[in-house]
């Protein structure tokens, strides 16, 4: 078995060895507005739960060259998002949005998504995803060098949850019928594969 260093490796390296390991990954589509109320849509991978008691969600934010990405500013300005799970139906459009366009341009255009209204926010979520958080912030952390942060870390209160009602029955979300996809590495996704159970023990 090899064993590396990662502080031997340049972050292209570490980058790889992670995300080649850490696998399947979900994927967060999440909405912001900018201050200048530009619907912004952007996938992450970098993304789970934190709590049910409240209920909230994690995501990583990675700066480019130490800069912040559209996400995590308009997320700190307007302390809202939404964040939709990632599917079958819809990761061919979401996968668009991964483009890069300046703050003023709307990645929901581009990938001909609809937006669709809040209930208890202001920014809104997208039609085509089969679940949708609406999250308000709870904290925002930069991670790494003090001088030249590596990413924004954000953690989100779920204040709403939209679950279409085709998936949805006795209290529990159908995972066939989300057909929720996950990242792996380099251009590569997955699919829901075989579902097998395991007992806990007592």
């Amino acid at each position: 078995m090899l064993s590396i260093d990662p502080s031997k490796n340049n972050e292209r390296e570490n980058y790889k060895f992670l995300i080649g390991s850490i696998i399947p990954r979900p994927i967060a589509f999440v909405t912001t507005f900018s201050k200048d109320s530009v619907l912004n849509g952007a996938p992450f991978s970098y993304f789970n739960i934190v709590s049910s008691n409240p209920p909230m969600i994690s995501l990583s934010i990675q700066r480019s060259s130490g800069r912040q990405k559209d996400t995590a500013r308009n997320i700190i300005e307007s302390k809202e998002f939404v964040v939709h799970i990632v599917d079958e139906q819809n990761v061919e459009k979401i996968n668009r949005t991964a483009a890069n366009l300046p703050p003023d341009q709307s990645e929901i255009d581009i990938a001909k998504l609809t937006p669709v209204e809040s209930v208890k926010i202001s920014v809104p979520g997208v039609k085509e995803a089969k679940i949708r958080l609406e999250c308000s912030l709870e904290h925002s952390l930069e991670l790494g060098g003090l001088d030249s942060p590596g990413c924004d870390f954000i953690i989100g209160k779920v204040v709403q949850f939209h679950v279409d009602s085709d998936i949805y029955e006795n209290g529990r979300i159908d995972p066939r019928g989300l057909a929720a996809v996950s990242r792996l590495a380099g251009t590569n996704y997955a699919k829901i594969g075989e579902i097998f159970s395991i007992e806990r023990p007592e």
